[in-house]
Parts: structure tokens; C-alpha cells; sequence
């Protein structure tokens, strides 16, 4: 959690939204149930595990839209599922809670037990609250790209830049590994973690907090100010990267590391305009 004009109230809102949680939890767990009958043939309605999951990505919206409605009718609400049908309404100063239901959809239908649902809530258009399960460990140094551990989406606009980021030099900085999760709210916990160095990832709101919290730091793409600070335009630019906490050395402080390592890392990708 971070201050907001109403931090009194955050505790209270924190308990209610892990307890909303719980209860999309519960409706994920039956929508993937259903998912791996209908694999297996067992489901006798003519559906199958796509149209399974879009129901139930709708249904836990449905769940987390209402539940927040009677909790607290004053706030806003963005879903991921109606974000993308078009009902796009504008950020403003308002708290507005920013949901995914389902994030990690393919793993979802698969099975693999990477998903979650992401809560996040922004106030005065900046990300103040969210949750993850974690147990962070201590910061240790972070001296370059070579060596880290890269948590990335697969998309094939990011092939050339994988391979730099995993190529030997001088056309590669070598980085230890890259890794594909499926779920940006995870991968941004395992960097709060301290298990993953770096995220690149395209979507996000909870993860935001979590790893802020945790010390880490969360820019936008190569053109915005690289200073840790999340400005609206960070928020809805749908780029970001993300940089796990880091032990201050003798030289440099932890966000001067940072903003190091972010300078470094964009010199190295290419920029890919979203409308590609």
C-alpha cells in the first residue's frame, strides 16, 4: 500500500479486497474445473475450453464488479474484460479499482497453475494498493544486464530484442536467462520477490504496488523520465518495465542503480509502437 488521501481507510480496504479475492478464487477454480471436463469430453453443453474461459473471465468480473458496487458504491471500476469490449471510461481523480479477472488466460485453459485475478486500486490517478502472497528477500547487488534474470511476454514483436538481451556480445549483453510466466501480477511478485531482476511487460496495476512496496522500479517505455515515479501517462502508456530491489553499493544508490539498468535495458531492445 502506498499514502493516499484516504490511507485511514486502506487497512480496510485491503481486508476487503483479499477477502474478494478469495471468493474470484473460488469461481476460478470452478470455471477451471470445467475447463479440464470439457477436455476430457466430459461436459455434455456444446462448449469448449475457450468459450469456457471467456465465461468465466466475464463471470469473475461480473463477481468483483459487484461485490465492490456494494462495498464501496462511490468508487470506479476497470475490467480488463470490458476495457477490451470498448467501455473504456477515463482515469480520473476518483479510486477506481483496476481489475484483470483472469490474468494469465492461457495458462488458465491449459491448466498450469499460473494464473490469478489482479486487484489493484488507483487514487488521485496513481496505483496505491494491491496484493500478492509474498515473501520477499533481501536486496543484493544488480551489476549489469549480464547475468539477470529476465522475466518477458512471448510476443514474436520481441524476437529481435530477446536476442539481443540473451545474445553474447558485442550484439547481445548476455543476460543469465529469459522466462515466460503467463501472468503479469505474478511475474511482477516474483520481481518484488527478488526471484526475477527485470519484467517486460506490455499490461498492469496491482503488481505496481506490490513491487514499489517491495523497493523495486516501475518505468514506461524508452521515451518517459526513468525516475521510479508512475505518472498517469506510465499508467495507461501499457508499457512498462520493472526492476526488482537492488543493495545500494559504494558508488550508487539503489535508484541510481536502477535507472541505470533501465537506461541499459533500452539501449539494448528495440521500441515497439503498440500499434503494430
Amino acid at each position: 500500500m502506498t499514502v493516499s488521501k484516504f490511507s485511514a481507510e486502506l487497512r480496510e480496504i485491503l481486508e476487503f479486497t483479499i477477502e474478494l479475492a478469495r471468493k474470484a478464487g473460488a469461481l476460478m477454480l470452478e470455471g477451471s474445473h470445467a475447463i479440464q471436463r470439457a477436455g476430457a469430453g466430459g461436459v455434455g453443453e456444446k462448449k469448449n475450453a475457450v468459450d469456457l474461459v471467456t465465461e468465466y473471465d466475464v463471470k469473475v468480473e461480473d463477481l468483483v464488479r459487484g461485490e465492490i458496487a456494494r462495498g464501496y458504491p462511490h468508487f470506479q471500476f476497470i475490467g480488463e474484460e470490458s476495457y477490451s469490449s470498448g467501455t473504456r471510461p477515463p482515469l480520473t481523480d476518483v479510486p477506481t479499482f483496476c481489475v484483470d479477472p483472469i490474468d494469465g488466460t492461457t495458462n488458465f485453459v491449459h491448466g498450469f497453475p499460473n494464473a490469478c485475478i489482479s486487484l489493484g486500486l488507483i487514487d488521485q490517478r496513481v496505483p496505491v494498493l494491491g496484493r500478492l502472497p509474498l515473501a520477499p528477500v533481501a536486496a543484493r547487488p544488480l551489476p549489469s544486464l549480464a547475468g539477470a534474470l529476465i522475466a518477458v511476454e512471448a510476443i514474436r514483436r520481441k524476437a529481435n530484442s530477446f536476442s539481443r538481451l540473451a545474445g553474447a556480445p558485442p550484439h547481445g549483453v548476455m543476460a543469465h536467462a529469459l522466462r515466460s510466466v503467463g501472468s503479469a501480477a505474478l511475474n511482477f511478485g516474483l520481481v518484488a520477490q527478488g526471484a526475477v531482476d527485470l519484467y517486460w511487460p506490455w499490461d498492469v496495476c496491482a503488481g505496481i504496488v506490490i513491487l514499489q512496496e517491495a523497493g523495486g522500479f516501475v518505468t514506461g517505455s524508452k521515451d518517459v523520465l526513468h525516475d521510479g515515479i508512475v505518472t498517469e501517462a506510465i499508467l495507461t502508456g501499457r508499457r512498462y518495465l520493472a526492476i526488482r530491489g537492488v543493495a545500494e553499493t559504494l558508488e550508487e544508490s539503489s535508484i541510481e542503480v536502477q535507472k541505470r539498468i533501465a537506461r541499459e535495458f533500452y539501449d539494448t531492445v528495440e521500441d515497439i509502437p503498440l500499434d503494430e
